[in-house]
């Protein structure tokens, strides 16, 4: 049996699979506070009956480390960055303290200059005179020799914790997205902490003892041991598990629109021939552009529990959430309240929900159900226009897939799928707005723990080979060892697939599972003089989302 467990901002979603077949389903309200407490009331009724040792598997989503981001709530970060020469180091600044050190290794990974031990000292020390005990490390060409990042995390690693190194969150060459990378992961550190320990606990406390696994932005799985160290690939984490939920409903080969309606935002994805977008460098967090691996989704201000109101006559909705509906003893209307009102929905007070809409109606002179009407045809039409904005900004460019890169692809939607809490209520609606089939799975409450419940594993690491000087470097896993001048393409190919394949076993992934992929080999000469004096060689692997399962079993309504 696989549990699939989703915290959000509003709710904890879990799922118990066995087989593929959905056994059960709960969702709790999350208590921010408390996430012990939410996991353990969301995790009680889900296993009540069965077995601790039936269950092998638990997935995680969550939006624990992306909320902390948006509110602000993130821990203060010392950074230390070695630029090297020619490039302005201005616009790498990220955290609260930047100190931009001496020191170089160039591109091949030769050191030109030696660190500065008296000025990682003083780094220091500034650092802790601002109470600063988080830092990451970052060096221009790490990727290609780390020596001088160890060694600043060896001066470091008792004073600090945690301390990233910019060579361990990527093995890509990009050095402004490899710096604010390894920022963020150092930024979210604590806080995914906090969250993992509560989980462990909860699970302890029901003797579940089974592999325990987080979601990644990139619809892949890894085990909670790496994310506790990589916290940053589990931002929009969230977003993932409902485009992997609503793949596991629904196999097509046509273009589409996936919607998680929540109850503070509505997340937007797409399909190009069935497959997802896939974000080609990273995500971008804020304005810092990052080497985060992710499932394109866009998330926009608008869900069940967003703000109504009127302003010179003009209904607006969201962006943002104030509290519960005033249905359920909340500050302000609400399209929750809209939906109670209609008699669509059959929780909290209709009452307090008929109030909610006159406040609406009457400065728009309108009866209760038209306002209601009103606030729900208006949600639709926002998540419409949002999503052609969308479409014109995709479609302005090539389109990337998980599967592969499409020149001159055109996404023209055919359908809408929609999950999330009011999924069934808004379909006819959206579908009015769309002018396309709209619908909704058969458990769309808790799609998104399906998709964290069903995700495979996945990972990437890229090889450095130079033969001139010998060396061979996975930065991604720490490997650094000599070689033969005469190692070849093939040598370096086949130990990247095994490399991957051992760190796929380490990450938690099923034989079946294992699956890698060369995605890129590249090969230039090293020219000295006259003459080849040897050969530079980069090999990147990867293995590509996908669903243990496909719940055909339990079909879309």
């Amino acid at each position: 049996m696989i549990i699939g467990l989703d915290m959000g901002g509003t709710h904890v979603d879990a799922v118990l699979i066995d087989h593929g077949k959905i056994i059960k389903t709960s969702k709790i309200p999350t208590e921010p506070n408390n996430l012990l407490e939410s996991v353990w009331k969301t995790l009680k009724p889900l296993i009540t009956g069965v077995k601790p040792d039936e269950i092998e598997r638990v997935i995680l989503s969550t939006t624990i480390c992306t909320n902390a981001i948006v509110e602000e709530k993130t821990a203060h970060v010392g950074m230390i960055i070695e630029s090297g020469p020619g490039l302005p180091c201005d616009f790498l600044a990220c955290g609260q303290e930047n100190i931009f050190t001496e020191g170089y290794i160039d591109h091949r990974g030769r050191e030109v200059s030696p660190i500065n031990s008296a000025e990682i000292n003083r780094a220091s020390n500034a650092f802790k005179n601002k109470n600063i005990s988080a830092c990451a490390v970052v060096g221009k060409f790490s990727v290609r020799n780390p020596d001088h990042e160890i060694k600043i995390y060896d001066m470091l690693k008792n004073d600090f914790s945690p301390v990233t190194l910019g060579h361990t969150v990527s093995g890509k060459l990009n050095f402004p997205r490899r710096v604010f990378t390894s920022y963020f992961n150092s930024a979210v550190y604590s806080t995914f902490s906090r969250f993992s320990n509560s989980i462990v606990y909860a699970l302890k406390r029901e003797k579940i003892n089974a592999k325990l696994y987080v979601l990644k932005a990139d619809g892949g799985t890894m085990g909670l041991e790496s994310a506790e160290k990589f916290p940053v690939n589990t931002i929009l984490s969230g977003p993932a598990a409902s485009i992997m939920g609503g793949q596991a409903f629904f196999n097509t080969s046509k273009d589409g629109v996936f919607l998680d309606i929540g109850g503070t935002t509505t997340d937007i994805a797409f399909l190009a021939d069935g497959v997802p977008l896939f974000e080609p460098l990273g995500i971008k967090i804020g304005e810092y552009p990052t080497l985060v691996r992710a499932l394109y989704s866009v998330s926009m201000g608008l869900g069940g529990d967003s703000e109504v109101r009127v302003e010179n006559g003009v209904l607006h909705i969201g962006p943002y959430r104030k509290g519960s509906p005033m249905a359920l003893g909340g500050p302000c209307p609400t399209p929750t309240d809209a939906m109670i009102a209609q008699g669509l929905l059959d929780i909290g007070s209709k009452e307090k929900a008929v109030d909610a809409m006159k406040d609406i109606a009457g400065p728009l002179d309108l009866n209760i159900q038209e306002a209601a009407s009103l606030v729900l045809q208006t949600m639709a039409n926002m998540i419409k226009e949002k999503v052609d904005k969308l479409l014109f900004e995709i479609n302005s460019h090539p389109v990337y897939t998980v599967k592969e890169l499409l020149y001159g692809k055109k996404i023209n939607p055919e359908f809408v799928q929609v999950i999330g809490g009011p999924a069934k209520i808004l379909a006819p609606i959206l579908e009015k707005s769309f002018k396309i089939p709209c619908f909704y799975p058969k458990f769309y409450e808790a799609a998104n723990a399906v998709g964290a419940a069903l995700a495979k594993t996945t990972a990437e690491i890229t090889v450095f080979v130079d033969t001139a000087q010998g060396t061979l470097l996975v930065p991604e896993i720490g490997l650094y060892k000599k070689i033969e001048r005469n190692y070849t393409l093939e040598d370096a190919k086949l130990l990247a697939v095994e490399l991957l394949s051992k760190q796929l076993s380490i990450l938690g992934a099923e034989a079946g599972e294992i699956q890698p992929e060369i995605v890129e080999e590249n090969v230039f000469n090293i020219v000295r003089g006259f003459y080849t004096s040897g050969k530079n060689m980069r090999i990147r692997v990867q293995t590509k989302p996908g669903l243990l399962y496909e719940m055909w079993g339990d079909k879309d309504a």
